[in-house]
């Protein structure tokens, strides 16, 4: 079958109702990055002291202005959204020259198209999405760039009450339901290369569900997960937030897994353009990243900040839903639907002393293992070679520099999934092809 087409359901109007675990999954710690922030700090102040006409040389020919003042960045309803609109809201990118705008859009196929034919200059999009359209899947090809990552963690897979009704409450008993066949049980994702559907197919795989042989898998825009499944069209979802809180919320779903949980401090939202519109606009694209950084800094700051951004983005014009649906699971203030309740440390986080935004090369190259698994991609690129094209680790390092974030010691890292595999980016083609589930 084309997975790049998967059935996408009609519309339904959505109801408007640490450092630790960093080094224990290999990432590099905070201790790393604030020594490195040292440097970078002091390497930037000492830019300062250069002749303007000599240090525009490390940007780019001629001028650091940016290119473009004003830049139009989309988004789709997620909390994760929240550094693109604060670093608006809060005025962060009048820092560096330029003036965002942010764009709500209806879905994630809109923010495809509208990247690519230049309506949006850059977006909140999911990690996966720009690789599959670098390499043609999932859409038209067309080069592109990931400037930063947005944030860790914060996304889940929701299953329906009348699984729970089942006996169903996690992927073991889920997989025992599936294997009786008493009928075909439907599972939705938001893209067919992104991020939730990469969740999806990794956590039923990792317990032995087919997730294209043994169920049905579906496409539904974030927005509307919530409404579909409360008139029955699907059995579960994987989403970001804060459409799982509001699920439970809705008392349609309880939460039988955190992305956290299937990988901790995983990748997910990158801020995302083409690679045309970084090469016109090197400077806009620095100063652009550079506010979202400072932006997702001042989130991670402190609660009072964090609820102030709950605050902003519940409002219509962003995510459209109640501010608590979002502020609980912002704070890591978890409860699953079920009675289970708890202080989830690894809640969705968007600096974490700069260690989330950096765009490791192994994250990019760890979609393009899963997009060749589930058959996506009919043969093996050279997993290195597209991430270093599409991760502009030269731009995402300038930004650092102008807002004084530290950066990571390696362009790779290490990490440990729900099933005990371990990814360090050294083997993508063998990585790609050890799983026992596969298409």
């Amino acid at each position: 079958m084309d997975r790049t087409n998967e059935q996408t359901l009609p519309a339904v109007t959505a109801s408007s109702s640490v450092a630790e675990s960093a080094e224990a999954s290999g990432s590099p710690s905070r201790r790393d990055f604030l020594r490195h922030g040292v440097s970078l700090a002091t390497g930037a102040a000492l830019m300062g002291l250069v002749p303007p006409g000599v240090r525009s040389g490390a940007w780019a020919a001629g001028s650091d202005a940016p290119e473009k003042k004003e830049v139009r960045i989309g988004f789709i309803p997620l909390t994760d959204c929240s550094s693109v609109v604060m670093a608006a809201v809060q005025k962060f990118d009048e820092k560096y020259g330029i003036k965002i705008i942010p764009s709500k859009e209806a879905s994630w196929a809109a923010v495809r198209d509208k990247l690519v034919n230049g309506e949006l200059d850059a977006a909140h999009v999911l990690y996966g999405l720009v690789y599959g359209v670098q390499l043609g899947i999932g859409g038209p090809k067309k080069d592109m760039a990931v400037l930063m990552s947005l944030n860790n963690n914060g996304q889940a897979i929701t299953l329906s009450n009348q699984l729970r009704d089942k006996g169903t409450t996690d992927g073991a008993s889920l997989a025992k339901l599936v294997a009786k066949k008493e009928r075909e049980y439907t599972f939705a994702q938001t893209f067919p290369t992104g991020t939730h559907a990469m969740w999806l197919y990794y956590w039923l795989a990792a317990h032995g569900i087919d997730p294209f042989k043994d169920v049905k898998n579906i496409v539904v825009p974030p927005p509307q997960m919530v409404a579909n499944m409360r008139v029955g069209n699907m059995d579960g979802f994987c989403v970001g937030e804060p459409w799982n809180n509001r699920a439970i919320m809705d008392k349609i779903g309880f939460t039988a897994v955190t992305s956290q949980d299937i990988w901790t401090d995983h990748p997910e939202k990158v801020l995302g353009t083409t690679a045309d519109f970084v090469a016109k606009n090197p400077n806009t694209a620095r100063a652009m990243t550079a506010a979202v950084l400072d932006a997702g800094r001042w989130i991670d700051a402190s609660l009072a900040n964090r609820r102030a951004t709950a605050e902003t983005v519940a409002q219509k014009s962003y995510i459209n839903t109640d501010m608590e649906v979002i502020l609980e699971r912002m704070l890591g203030r978890y409860s699953n639907g079920l009675g289970k309740v708890w202080d989830d440390k690894n809640h969705m986080k968007f600096f974490n002393d700069g260690a989330v935004n950096f765009p490791y090369l192994s994250d990019g190259m760890w979609f393009l293992t899963q997009h060749k698994r589930w058959g996506l991609l009919k043969s093996d690129p050279d997993y290195l070679a597209v991430a270093k094209k599409v991760n502009r680790i030269d731009i995402y390092t300038q930004a650092a520099a102008a807002a004084k974030v530290a950066l990571p010691k390696s362009e790779m890292r290490t990490s440990k999934l729900i099933d005990g595999v371990v990814w360090d980016g050294k083997d993508p083609k063998k990585y790609a092809a050890s799983f026992k589930v596969h298409a």
